[in-house]
């Protein structure tokens, strides 16, 4: 039996290679990709000013497959969210937030996450595989026509777009799994695919400092940094990577990122965990950290401070509003563009550091945290980990 080739697979460059091996001329790669993510088609009958030899050929070698939906709710205040068949065993989340101005999608680019964050759902998921390229530009296609058909508003440019705005923050490390993110990325960008700017494409990462700079040359779009500590002796706690790269090394790949950026900023997140990172001696740190008064490079930066969503393995607690509110003000009364996030979607579990999905984990982080459970009541809670030193 022929292997069908998933037409979501395939970037710009690689669509038109592919109608060349088909006999076809490189126009019809760009008839292809404006029915497919213009306008939503799955059958190549319907593709109508396509010669019908070509579409009996996509009929027997290709297919438009996107993730199957397992589950689709929608929040109080209008979030609504997917969850999506991967296959093995495996599901991913994605989430798209409405606003006045923008419609905003959040999407997963691995199943489940080795990075391991201390206060991400995600990561406790464990980590199974990551996702192919249809799979993470499929999530963009299913949800920009599942909100069309959902409003009654028809495909194609007469069609008001829903989603403006894509934030690769779900599910996973984006830069590692480097090469199917940038295929998407260049599907996204592409003006007969999505046509969506660099500036409404943010890539969010914990800090893959090789990556970054590659991303840099291969594909530059905004950039957001998980942050989340201001010192590597707490952020080796709570951001795992940070031994591997610690936030001098980040803070001048964002530097140099920042040449090429089609933003003149890096966004920092910063999860706000009660009496672990929100100190006013934090935030001072924090204000040296980006503006070089260590002798690093002098970052420009917007701080996304962002409340904590507990959920009971993280053995964190949220910071409280009168906290967030000092320490943002902090910060901008050192000349640092601040904001804190509202927290959307709770109610479904689709907010910030939520999405769990279903994973087959083959890093086996649930079985290790049990076993952590089972020590902890035998020695004591503190049993297994990091406790902040101040000197």
């Amino acid at each position: 039996m022929t292997t069908l080739t998933n037409l979501l697979d395939l970037d710009p460059a690689q669509l038109t290679a592919y109608c060349g091996e088909l006999g076809e001329k490189p126009f019809r790669a760009k008839q292809l990709l404006r029915w497919i993510h213009q306008f939503g088609a799955h059958d190549f009958d319907a593709m109508t000013d396509l010669a019908k030899s070509l579409r009996d050929k996509l009929a027997t070698r290709a297919m438009i497959a996107a993730p199957a939906v397992i589950s689709d709710h929608t929040s109080t205040d209008g979030t609504r969210k997917w969850l999506l068949d991967v296959g093995q065993g495996n599901a991913v989340e994605t989430v798209f937030i409405p606003e006045e101005n923008r419609g905003t999608l959040c999407i997963s680019t691995q199943a489940g996450c080795a990075v391991n964050c201390r206060f991400c759902s995600t990561g406790k998921q464990g980590f199974s595989r990551n996702l192919t390229v249809g799979e993470i530009i499929g999530q963009l296609w299913m949800a920009e026509f599942e909100l069309r058909k959902s409003k009654g508003v028809e495909p194609g440019h007469k069609g008001e777009r829903q989603i403006t705005n894509v934030v690769m923050m779900g599910m996973g490390e984006p830069l590692l799994n480097y090469e199917p993110t940038v295929t998407a990325l260049k599907l996204m960008l592409d003006d007969n695919a999505y046509g969506l700017s660099r500036r409404r494409v943010t890539l969010s990462t914990s800090g893959v400092v090789p990556m970054i700079d590659k991303l840099s040359q291969d594909c530059a779009v905004a950039m957001a940094v998980s942050l989340h500590a201001s010192n590597d002796t707490l952020r080796d706690g709570l951001v795992p990577l940070n031994k591997k790269y610690p936030l001098r090394e980040l803070m001048a790949a964002c530097k140099r990122y920042l040449e090429f950026a089609p933003r003149d900023f890096i966004t920092f997140e910063y999860c706000m965990l009660d009496d672990v990172n929100d100190t006013d001696a934090h935030a001072r740190e924090l204000i040296a950290l980006v503006q070089g008064h260590g002798g690093g490079p002098v970052v420009p930066c917007k701080f996304n401070l962002i409340p904590f969503n507990p959920f009971p393995e993280s053995g964190l607690k949220r910071s409280n509003n009168p906290r967030i509110k000092a320490f943002a003000q902090i910060l901008m009364d050192a000349g640092i563009v601040t904001t804190v996030r509202k927290t959307r979607g709770d109610d479904i579990d689709a907010a910030c550091g939520q999405l769990a999905g279903e994973v087959q984990d083959r890093t086996r982080v649930q079985e290790r945290m049990q076993k952590m459970t089972e020590y902890q009541q035998k020695f004591g809670k503190n049993f297994g980990r990091i406790i902040e030193v101040s000197e």
